[in-house]
């Protein structure tokens, strides 16, 4: 089987003078940027909204959460999805920070994917064709 040629992201996660209007998006409006990356990946819109209702939601059962894991969530799919080098733990990290630019940065990323798409090339051999008069003999012994 080969190996899949591991990228790097397109963008930095402070990259904002990339791609001003993702970082302005972002600033003015963080859940609707997040809501909408969630889209353009395939996911529920509603998903983010996780990040935001469960650390309260948690907290009130007496149960501290840090991580937003939807971030988490989506910026592992999309490092695994377009073969992006990193981890988990770097996802983590990254989400932890600075969730604002983590999802401006999967945005960005996104944009670029949808521009310039991966494309996969499944190369499989020809069919072997053999002659009719030229059949494997089996035999069977009891």
């Amino acid at each position: 089987m080969a190996s899949l040629q591991l990228t790097e992201w397109n963008t930095g996660v402070f990259d904002c003078f990339e791609s001003t209007s993702t970082c302005c998006y972002g600033f003015w409006c963080c859940p609707c940027l997040a809501c909408s990356v969630a889209g353009k990946f395939g996911e529920n819109r509603c998903l983010p909204l996780c990040d935001i209702c469960s650390p309260a939601i948690l907290t009130s059962f007496g149960i501290p959460l840090f991580a937003p894991p939807a971030a988490i969530a989506l910026r592992s799919g999309i490092r695994n999805r377009y073969h992006i080098k990193g981890s988990m733990c770097k996802d983590i990290a990254t989400s932890c920070f600075c969730v604002w630019c983590t999802w401006c940065q999967m945005h960005r990323e996104l944009k670029y994917r949808k521009k310039n798409p991966t494309v996969v090339v499944n190369m499989q051999p020809p069919p072997v064709m053999m002659a009719p008069g030229n059949q494997p003999q089996f035999i069977i012994q009891h």
